[in-house]
C-alpha cells in the first residue's frame, strides 16, 4: 500500500500546559527542517493532539521514515490512510477496504482503537470501535477479536477527515530540538562524547561543539574524524557549529612547565576555560562533556571537582552513571561507533601520563598553574584568535 500520509504521535509533549503550543510548534518545526532532505512534497500541521503529514505525489518511504526517526519529540510514526467524513458506513468502508489491502492474511486476532477528537461526531469513540469491528468481523470471517492481546490494532481517529492506521513505527522519543536551550558539547574523537551530544540533544538542547586539535601530533585524519562525529549527531540535533581550537602550544607549554603526573588534570581545565569562552560568544547555557565517573583518572570525583572548579556555567553530563557498555550500545543506535573506534589519537591520549594522578587536590592544581602564569594567557589568546569553525549538519 502507497500511504500519502501520515500521524505523528507524540508523549511527553503532552503532559506541558499552557505552553504545550510552543513544544507542539517547535516539534513541526523539527519535521519540517527533517523532510526537507527527503525528496518529496509535504504538509506538516498540527491537529488536536497529533500532528499530521500529507504527501503529495511521489516519494521515498524509507528515506521519510528514516528522517521522521531522527526528529526528537516523535514517539511514533504511523502511515495513515486519510479519508472524508461522509458518514459511518464511508468510513466502515473505508476501513475495510485498508483491511483487504494491507493484509493479505487475515487470520489474526485485532482490536479497534476509535478516537474521537471530532466531539461534533454523532457517534462516541467506543461506539465507533464497536461498529467498526462488528463490519470487520462481518467482511473478514477468518479474524479474531482479542481485547487484551490482539496481533493488530487497528485505529480508527474521527477529526476533520477519517486517519485509519494500523502500523506505529518508533521514533526517538525526546523533546524538539531548541526547546530547552543551547550547550556547548566538549567533542572527541571518542565513543563518549559524540553519545553525550545526541543524549543532552534528546532533551531538546540545541548544539554546538568545541574539538582540541594538536597538530602535528595528531593528524588531519583525527579532525576529519571528529567533523564525521558532529555531522552524525547533527542528524539528531540540527546543524551543529564546530569550534576547532589548535592547542598544541598549550599542551606543550603545559608539558614543560608541569607535573607528568597533573597533565591531564590541568590540560582539561584549560580546555574547559576555552570550551567555555566559545560558548558565552554562542549564547550557550552550559557545557556538555561524555564523562563518566571512574571511567579514567580524569574522572574520579577529585579530578571532576578540579575541572569543574574553572567554570562559570553548569557543566552536564549525561553519561555520568553509565559503564562502557551502555555507552557503546546507544553509539552503535546512533551510527557513530564505527567512526569513533577509528585508529587516529585525539590530542588527549597523545599527552597522557604513565602515571596520572586519580585523586588531585584543588590547592595543589591551582597552586601549580602559577608555573604557567608567564605566557599561558599569551598562548590562551592566540588560540581563540586562531579558532576555525565548521558548520556540520
Amino acid at each position: 500500500m502507497t500511504y500519502q500520509a501520515f500521524l505523528i504521535k507524540y508523549s511527553e509533549i503532552g503532559v506541558k500546559g499552557k505552553n504545550r503550543y510552543v513544544f507542539e510548534d517547535a516539534l513541526v518545526h523539527q519535521i519540517k527542517r527533517a523532510l526537507d532532505r527527503v525528496e518529496g512534497n509535504f504538509t506538516v500541521k498540527k491537529q488536536s493532539g497529533r500532528v499530521f503529514i500529507a504527501v503529495d505525489g511521489e516519494y521515498d518511504f524509507d528515506e521519510t521514515i528514516d528522517a521522521l526517526q531522527h526528529v526528537f519529540g516523535i514517539s511514533a510514526i504511523c502511515p495513515t490512510v486519510v479519508v472524508p467524513d461522509e458518514g459511518f458506513d464511508a468510513m466502515a468502508d473505508a476501513v475495510i477496504k485498508y483491511i483487504d489491502e494491507e493484509f493479505e492474511d487475515k487470520n489474526f486476532t485485532f482490536k479497534v482503537m476509535g478516537r474521537r477528537a471530532n466531539k461534533k461526531y454523532p457517534m462516541t469513540s467506543m461506539e465507533v470501535a464497536s461498529e467498526i469491528g462488528a463490519r470487520l468481523l462481518d467482511a473478514f470471517p477468518e479474524m479474531k477479536v482479542d481485547v487484551h492481546h490482539p496481533d493488530k490494532m487497528i485505529n480508527v481517529e474521527v477529526r476533520e477527515n477519517i486517519a485509519i492506521y494500523c502500523t506505529e513505527i518508533p521514533g526517538p522519543h525526546g523533546m524538539p530540538v531548541g526547546t530547552a536551550g543551547k550547550a556547548m558539547l566538549l567533542l572527541s574523537g571518542g565513543i563518549d562524547s559524540p553519545v553525550a551530544g545526541y543524549m543532552i540533544a534528546k532533551r531538546g538542547v540545541k548544539l554546538s561543539a568545541t574539538y582540541f586539535h594538536a597538530p602535528p601530533y595528531t593528524s588531519e585524519q583525527a579532525k576529519q574524524k571528529v567533523v564525521d562525529l558532529a555531522k552524525l549527531v547533527a542528524k539528531y540535533s540540527g546543524p551543529i557549529d564546530l569550534h576547532i581550537v589548535n592547542f598544541t602550544d598549550i599542551q606543550l607549554y603545559i608539558y614543560q612547565n608541569c607535573s607528568h603526573e597533573e597533565l591531564t588534570i590541568i590540560m582539561r581545565r584549560y580546555m574547559m576555560r576555552l570550551a567555555e569562552h566559545f560558548a558565552k560568544e554562542n549564547d550557550c547555557l552550559g557545557l556538555v562533556t561524555g564523562e563518566s565517573i571512574g571511567q579514567v583518572a580524569s574522572q574520579t570525583m577529585q579530578s571532576l571537582n578540579c575541572t569543574n572548579a574553572v567554570c562559570t556555567l553548569p557543566v552536564y553530563r549525561p553519561l555520568i552513571a553509565f559503564d562502557k557498555q551502555d555507552i557503546i550500545d546507544i553509539s552503535e543506535k546512533i551510527d557513530t561507533y564505527e567512526t569513533s573506534i577509528l585508529p587516529y589519537e585525539d590530542c588527549c591520549t597523545i599527552f597522557v601520563a604513565k602515571h596520572p594522578v586519580t585523586k588531585p587536590k584543588l590547592e595543589a592544581i591551582e597552586k601549580h598553574e602559577h608555573n604557567l602564569d608567564e605566557k599561558i594567557d599569551e598562548l590562551m589568546k592566540e588560540a581563540i584568535e586562531s579558532v576555525e569553525v565548521i558548520r556540520c549538519r
